[in-house]
């Protein structure tokens, strides 16, 4: 199919383009890779007045590291932050993340910035921004804020971004040294979204668990930490009893979907599962790490 008709706008700032999206009031949709907006027009299931095109914007997809934090422009590729020595050092459950996304031409053509506002709740970057208790900044004509991953998510495919707000940078606090991290997802066929995926990342210090992060995709609505399940590897340690709790705490915690690929229950049964599997090669990760 095609898509429906629409004007076309390719601005060269972003002042310009913000000034075109108010124009349009809500009903224009920023290009950045194209790779869910395009055949969502295709299938006529976006009908947008207008595109604006952010590709000839520059410094839109930079990538600094800054006060502790890592600061991705939102037009940087996943392909290129895939295989950036500068991102596995830093973020490597990103790194890893990365490597489930779609296939390489999808990978090399969508952006950081585009996965995460799109808001798909089976795509893994939007994950990765929970567990790593990341952010986003977005611009429109009040300036710009900040936007903590906890509040961006609002429903699928839909975030708190207003309609006349571009997403334009992503950024993550560094790991810390020597943490431990996974992800285990269950999909269909590998580069298809996940229909339950778990990242995890944990900080030792000596014995104790002193820091857990969970997140959960494609299993609800949206992506969540799994707070509940965390503060129990950080009051009881990394053992086996440990970690079993924590895994059915998780799978206790979510609200699961229901559609043609999987039931509730069976993602409620693999959010256990995942979490579980996660949790001990995380746990491995953080041994070779800290010796």
């Amino acid at each position: 199919m095609k898509p429906a008709k629409f004007d076309y706008h390719c601005p060269e700032t972003l002042d310009e383009a913000l000034l075109t999206l108010g124009r349009y009031q809500g009903e224009a949709r920023v290009l950045s890779g194209g790779q869910s907006l395009v055949p969502m027009m295709n299938f006529r299931l976006a009908t947008p007045a207008a595109i604006i095109d952010l590709n000839r914007i520059p410094g839109l997809d930079k990538i600094e590291v800054a006060d502790g934090t890592v600061r991705i422009g939102a037009m940087a590729r996943q392909r290129r932050l895939e295989f950036a020595p500068f991102v596995a050092e830093k973020l490597p459950l990103l790194s890893e993340a990365l490597r489930w996304v779609g296939h390489l031409p999808t990978r090399t053509r969508g952006t950081i910035g585009g996965s995460i506002a799109h808001a798909d709740p089976a795509a893994e970057i939007p994950m990765v921004l929970q567990a790593l208790a990341g952010e986003v900044v977005v611009c429109g004509p009040q300036g710009e804020r900040r936007i903590a991953a906890p509040d961006l998510f609002v429903a699928p495919l839909t975030t708190a971004l207003e309609p006349d707000e571009i997403l334009t940078e992503v950024c993550f606090p560094v790991m810390p040294p020597g943490a431990g991290y996974a992800i285990e997802e269950f999909a269909r066929r590998k580069g298809d979204f996940a229909i339950a995926a778990i990242a995890v990342q944990l900080v030792r210090d000596g014995e104790r668990c002193i820091m857990a992060h969970f997140a959960t995709a494609g299993i609800g609505p949206v992506p969540v930490r799994l707070r509940e399940a965390e503060t129990i590897l950080e009051r009881k340690g990394l053992g086996e009893g440990a970690v079993a709790a924590t895994a059915q705490r998780a799978a206790e915690l979510v609200e699961p979907m229901a559609d043609h690929n999987a039931s509730a229950d069976f993602r409620r049964h693999l959010t256990g599962v995942l979490t579980r599997r996660a949790i001990l090669k995380a746990r491995d990760r953080l041994n070779v790490r800290t010796g």
